[in-house]
């Protein structure tokens, strides 16, 4: 097996890990990234980004991915397509991890920084699928805006689709909230935001059975799983609010991880539990998951990494 030896490997290729190849090129720490199974990361199914600054305008997603893309290029970032298949990470300072490459070549890096970001969980149905983009969204935050004083849904119980639903409230007509079981997961706190909303309504034991319409959403056909009763909604936006799933499945047994898969860093760094390890953006972020608050996180990374080596690459004094 062809075994190469990098300064820094940077796995992922969404806002964190563009961004940390920016700042880590013009370090001159030559990064090496692999774009992983979903080149530009979620970004690249988005129609349309309003929220980033430096866009008065907007931009679409995949446009704004190719940007990040190419200003890292600019500074020397070399960009491949390829999947990090199985990674051994270094116990003491200065080591050097290894991972391998769609299981065929090795690499040797002095730093890593992760930027695997997380998945959103969706439901599964083919109408679901095929409306994505066309008013289906699994981020309230990023996409609510363009559903202004229209009539949603959000689908999920627990403290994300309650924050999500009062947050839609606020802009849109109605809001109807679809909760599988006969009470929510969420807070009391969270629970009581809702329930005190006006346009807001919840329905309990309610599954979506199919997502309406040709080219973009037009109505939800809902199920009751106790009465099996079927009843329609016309909506413009459905939105899906039942987790993410952060792409930390190679990282297991090797960093310390919460409950639900996302890598833990040390407090206002992105330094994990090895030396010269680093996680930015979704896959250490369960709280914003914006794609500038990632973008803030891959800078965090790369000065840590350039931080690192100049660190370990200091003369011994005498």
């Amino acid at each position: 097996m062809a075994v190469e030896r990098i300064k820094c490997l940077i796995i992922g290729s969404g806002p964190a890990g563009y961004t940390a190849a920016i700042y880590a090129s013009r370090a001159d720490l030559k990064p090496i990234m692999y774009t992983g199974m979903e080149p530009g990361g979620q970004l690249t199914t988005t129609t349309e980004v309003d929220n980033f600054p430096g866009y008065p305008d907007g931009i679409d997603g995949p446009t704004m991915m190719m940007q990040l893309q190419k200003q890292a290029e600019r500074f020397g970032t070399e960009v491949r397509i390829g999947m990090i298949t199985k990674i051994d990470l270094a116990q003491e300072a200065g080591g050097i991890h290894k991972a391998v490459v769609d299981n065929t070549t090795e690499i040797e890096a002095e730093t890593v920084i992760i930027s695997t970001g997380a998945t959103a969980r969706y439901l599964g149905l083919p109408s679901e699928q095929r409306l994505r983009g066309g008013g289906v969204s699994a981020c309230a935050v990023c996409d609510g805006f363009f559903y202004k004083n229209q009539r949603v849904a959000i689908v999920g119980g627990g403290d994300t689709a309650a924050e999500e639903a009062t947050y839609l409230a606020n802009i849109c007509e109605h809001v109807t909230m679809l909760v599988r079981k006969d009470e929510m997961r969420a807070s009391k706190a969270m629970q009581h935001r809702v329930t005190s909303r006006k346009n807001i309504t919840v329905l309990y034991n309610t599954e979506v059975e199919e997502v309406l319409g040709e080219q973009v959403v037009e109505g939800l056909k809902m199920i009751n799983n106790e009465t099996k009763e079927v009843t329609e909604i016309d909506i413009t936006g459905l939105f899906i609010a039942i987790g993410h799933k952060p792409n930390t499945d190679i990282f297991k047994g090797q960093l310390e991880m919460d409950d639900t898969g996302y890598i833990i860093t040390e407090p206002k760094s992105t330094k994990t539990g090895k030396p010269g390890v680093f996680a930015s953006g979704d896959v250490q972020d369960k709280d914003y998951r914006q794609a500038i608050t990632a973008a803030g996180s891959g800078c965090m990374a790369a000065l840590d990494a350039e931080r690192y080596l100049s660190e370990i690459e200091k003369p011994v004094e005498a």
